[in-house]
């Protein structure tokens, strides 16, 4: 796999939460034997049945460019790539992308709508959160996936109030798009500063707010062949011309780096069921344990330590590869709408996975970091007092009121974002608040 950690550090934040829609995709082993067949793939008349908005005239000729280079390396690869390469592309390739065009992905005219943008009150409460952490450590903070900069703009008016300091807030982004928006809104804090990579050491608090779900994912299906490798390839029954036929998934064999992921982050593998279809997250995994590298390497120099929080949704690894989890968590966004098929118009819409955060964080203590806390999205604002932020609005003003109290329902909600999302914090050289522990389920990793 050739995925570079760079191609998905400009990652912009969460999806809204939506039902667990299964991913049947059609699945055809060099054998043609099929697997979940039952599903065809999408088409113009699908998008109709679905409700789905038309793409412009200019969107659908991204789509076809980018198509038609997913057909062109296929065709140096010898007819087939993995899922992991296919997403890469699809989210990431130069111009053409989801994350690296120029469309728009946030808001009501996008594709979701982040945490951030729904309320100031949580990046008011990452502010406390992180307070604590950063007395400890030296007063910097660099963020991956800061999309707008909203989080960003929340985070530092929060500290200004709460007398913290923040001498540096690091931004890591590739997209000049973006860039160009963070600046205008963050125009009032000049202690930004935009980076296109990641330092080799750093003290201080990282923020990831819906980072890890959008890196690229292995797909793996269980035969009675054992274990296999979905990759991506075109239909051969489908039209001779190769730009209109269909993207599909068929069977390759394990390669090296994939049985040592499901070795290590798929319990009980051997039990589960013939036709199981997961996701491992190489990708994400390799990406942790960089940041480790790098608050370790900040720790040396130092002498002080650092931490890292994820915010994400996702599972420990023994919920995640349940045997009743059998379609795996792969899903897709395209302008407020779910739907699980990953080839339908690459570059037009959001791909993602939940996160294994058992191998998240197995990546973390593998390389010396310590998991000061796990717990789930509610018990931690709740924590970080996001309630007291709230009545900090009278409850007669009732404009400003119940819109932020209808935001704080949805991010602490069990049937919202409240359970499902979930929050990692790895560091060193630091601890984690008390009040922090005590919904603590690190255990549960």
């Amino acid at each position: 796999m050739t995925v570079l950690l760079a191609d998905v550090l400009h990652r912009l934040g969460s999806r809204p939460v939506c039902a667990a829609l299964p991913f049947y995709p059609c699945l055809l082993p060099r054998g043609q034997r099929a697997y979940n067949v039952s599903m065809q793939i999408l088409s113009s008349t699908t998008r109709h049945q679905l409700q789905l908005p038309e793409p412009s005239a200019d969107a659908l000729a991204a789509s076809q460019a980018l198509r038609n280079q997913i057909h062109a390396e296929l065709a140096r690869q010898g007819g087939i790539m993995s899922f992991a390469r296919y997403m890469e592309l699809s989210l990431y390739a130069p111009q053409l992308g989801y994350y690296s065009g120029g469309s728009q992905k946030l808001g009501r005219d996008g594709d979701f709508t982040t945490a951030p943008e729904m309320s100031a009150l949580f990046g008011a409460a990452l502010a406390h959160a992180a307070a604590p952490l950063l007395a400890q450590t030296l007063p910097q903070v660099m963020e991956f996936g800061a999309g707008t900069g909203r989080l960003a703009f929340d985070f530092l008016s929060e500290c200004q109030q709460l007398g913290v300091t923040i001498e540096r807030y690091f931004i890591v982004e590739l997209s000049g798009e973006l860039r160009a928006r963070q600046e205008s809104l963050l125009q009032a804090f000049s202690q930004v500063v935009w980076l296109t990579a990641m330092p080799q050491a750093f003290s201080g608090v990282v923020l990831g707010n819906e980072v890890l779900d959008a890196m690229p994912v292995q797909l793996l299906v269980k035969t009675e062949r054992g274990w296999r490798e979905c990759g991506v390839a075109l239909d051969d029954a489908d039209a001779d011309v190769s730009d209109t036929r269909k993207l599909i998934l068929r069977e390759m064999p394990l390669n090296e780096k994939s049985t040592e992921f499901l070795a290590a982050c798929i319990p009980d593998a051997d039990a589960l069921p013939i036709g199981y279809l997961t996701e491992t997250h190489e990708v994400a995994t390799a990406f942790m344990r960089s940041v480790a590298a790098m608050l370790l390497s900040g720790q040396a120099e130092t002498g002080r330590g650092g931490a890292a929080i994820w915010i994400d949704y996702g599972f420990p690894a023994r919920e995640y590869y349940l045997a009743e989890r059998a379609q795996g968590t792969l899903m897709c966004h395209y302008r407020h709408h779910a739907h699980p098929n990953p080839f339908f118009l690459p570059g037009l819409q959001d791909i993602t996975a939940h996160v294994n955060f058992t191998a998240i964080a197995q990546a973390g203590v593998d390389m010396g970091l310590s998991c000061l806390c796990y717990t789930s999205q509610a018990a931690f604002l709740l924590a970080a007092g996001l309630g007291d932020l709230l009545l900090r609005i009278p409850n007669n003003e009732v404009m400003r009121y119940l819109p932020a109290s209808n935001a704080v329902q949805k991010l602490i909600s069990p049937a919202e974002m409240g359970e499902l999302f979930k929050v990692l914090v790895m560091g060193c050289g630091l601890a984690m608040p008390e009040n922090y522990l005590t919904f603590d389920r690190t255990h549960r990793l």
